[in-house]
């Protein structure tokens, strides 16, 4: 690309550049000229918006990990409406087949970009530990609403579903799974706490 081309929003070019590398190619294909190159500009860009490629990595992750914060006002939003497990499964259909487990795979194969997100999530794993908070709090509400059980064990179902819902996402080399599918797994693991709605 020529020089003293202007881009407008070189940053979000860039995060949207990586993501396609990651959902395309996986982890081991991200590489500064990778991500110049599908973003369609100058090595010189990325270097200049960003310390390096690790500072460049670190805030792809906070970024994609601040949708989880809207993802999390709606889903808490939507309790209450609809059924628990429909909730559920919409909101780890939304996690996962988006960019998330890419990314945490990136973060298992980066140990620098893993050590630098250790300042913000020192923690769990980035994306799943706000993940599994989104989920906990969600259930919280249908808890308060009595849709779930009063002694339900939030903070252990959370993480459960979570794990559940990356298992079946992480192999990138087939298809995702059907709504069905996830529906099933969600529905199994908060069979035992569910209620119906109180008169």
């Amino acid at each position: 690309m020529p020089t003293g081309v202007a881009i407008h929003d070189a940053r979000a070019q860039l995060f949207d550049a990586a993501e396609r590398i990651l959902l395309r190619d996986g982890p081991n294909a991200l590489t500064s000229r990778a991500v110049t190159t599908e973003a369609g500009c100058a090595k010189g860009v990325l270097h200049r918006h960003f310390a390096d490629f690790d500072a460049f990595l670190a805030e792809l992750v906070q970024d994609r990990i601040s949708r989880i914060g809207s993802q999390a006002t709606s889903l808490r939003e939507s309790a209450g409406t609809g059924t628990v497990a429909g909730n559920l499964t919409g909101a780890l259909m939304e996690l996962f087949g988006s960019v998330a487990v890419a990314i945490v795979g990136l973060i298992t194969f980066r140990d620098d970009l893993r050590a630098r997100l250790r300042q913000a999530t020192p923690t769990g794993v980035p994306v799943l530990t706000e993940a599994t908070a989104m989920i906990a709090s969600y259930l919280a509400v249908e808890r308060d609403l009595g849709r779930i059980a009063a002694d339900a064990d939030v903070d252990t179902l959370a993480p459960t579903l979570i794990g559940a819902g990356h298992l079946l996402f992480a192999d990138r080399e087939v298809t995702r799974p059907e709504a069905e599918a996830v529906h099933k797994v969600v529905a199994t693991v908060i069979a035992g706490v569910l209620r119906e709605p109180p008169p």
